[in-house]
């Protein structure tokens, strides 16, 4: 399926439950056009913007510097609502999962990973995934429909409103964050709803947006080739590619998206990729998977499948789900693993795995909103 067909026919829904016209995920010029047609001049569009990404505003009617005529028409005819919370989890080691209700019922995942200096928000990109990687808990779940781009933000904005980040009048945005970097990690495969992504992300650079470096976001990708080429032109974010494999048998075997983009093309794309350098390298994602990649002879094959990418590769332990066919390599063994690839001058951590007990580490997104949207279903049912 091309990337046209695939955004058609799982396109996000262009209102709300209520009928109304989202206004988060709206470029500037995009939001004064939708704001005309009802009559609303241009600079009371840029007020909205501000009371949106400066100071997190959930209701027009705490948009104080606009007529109160108007914030009612605001209200009748656009929305700025946050997805419902379905359920909130927090892990032993501070990880917070959220499992929130987009205005269709549809229901997506978004992790918190607190860190000493930072803050990460591993934010999802469509409901499920186009894809069936084997090692993947997300990819057993069927593909919905993609995020749109207000569906993509609200995450973030969720996450700064129960991290009490929006700033108070006379602050600079920028102070006192908690969450200071964004992963496109989460449900789904990012590139295959691109334009959405896109959007969202543009925004997050914006100065006048959430105002967040590109070099504090980071796009992952299990190989889209062609829009590998578009997203660095574009938006220029980090790049992280989920590699789990040294070769092509092996890749397409746990990967199937590698029978459409080999090794060699997704390679080449990844040496393409604009403002590639020491200072600014892809991320290599590597699960270890006992007896399937993480052999000596397979650290010495990714050695050379990388040789002349300025990249480092993160080997993550597997994090086991129910069902799954592949256990966790040993410490020993991925210690081993790393010790190849350092000795080849390859930067090889170990990450450390956060929330597996409220499965929210990563390939772990998906058995709760699937167990959650089913007993919703059924509560809804038996109300009847």
């Amino acid at each position: 399926m091309s990337l046209a067909s695939h955004s058609g026919r799982f396109a996000a829904p262009a209102t709300n439950a209520a009928g109304q016209v989202p206004l988060i995920g709206l470029a500037p010029d995009e939001m004064q056009a939708v704001m005309e047609q009802a009559g609303v001049p241009k600079f009371r569009a840029k007020q909205v913007w501000h009371w949106i990404y400066h100071r997190g505003v959930k209701d027009f009617s705490a948009m104080a510097n606009l007529p109160k005529d108007l914030r009612a028409l605001l209200a009748e005819k656009y929305a700025i609502e946050r997805p419902a919370v379905a359920a909130e989890q927090k892990s032993s080691d501070g990880t917070i999962k959220w499992l929130l209700k987009l205005s269709d019922g549809q229901l997506v995942e978004t992790v918190y990973i607190p860190e000493e200096k930072r803050g990460t928000l591993c934010v999802s990109s469509q409901v499920g995934c186009t894809l069936t990687c084997k090692f993947c808990h997300t990819g057993t779940q069927p593909l919905v429909r993609n995020l749109g781009a207000e569906e993509i933000l609200q995450q973030i904005l969720h996450a700064r409103d129960v991290l009490e980040e929006w700033p108070k009048s006379g602050e600079k945005q920028t102070e006192g964050r908690e969450l200071t970097n964004i992963v496109m990690m989460g449900m789904g495969e990012p590139l295959y709803n691109y334009d959405n992504v896109s959007k969202a992300l543009k925004i997050c650079m914006d100065a006048d947006g959430l105002n967040m470096s590109k070099r504090r976001i980071t796009l992952s990708t299990s190989g889209v080739v062609p829009q590998i080429v578009q997203c660095g032109e574009e938006l220029n974010v980090n790049l992280a590619i989920s590699l789990h494999a040294p070769d092509d048998a092996l890749r397409s075997a746990i990967m199937p998206i590698n029978k459409k983009y080999p090794l060699a093309e997704l390679l080449d794309a990844c040496r393409n990729y604009p403002s590639l350098s020491e200072q600014r390298r892809i991320t290599f994602e590597y699960v270890m998977l006992k007896d399937v990649n993480d052999s000596d002879d397979q650290a010495r094959a990714l050695v050379k499948l990388l040789d002349g990418i300025p990249c480092k590769v993160n080997l993550i332990p597997f994090n086991p789900w129910a069902g799954s066919e592949f256990e966790t390599s040993s410490d020993n063994r991925v210690q081993k693993f790393a010790r190849i690839l350092e000795q080849a001058g390859l930067d090889a951590p170990v990450r450390k795995p956060r929330g597996r007990d409220i499965l929210a580490a990563c390939g772990q997104l998906k058995s709760a909103s699937v167990r959650t949207k089913k007993a919703m279903r059924e509560k809804d049912t038996a109300s009847e």
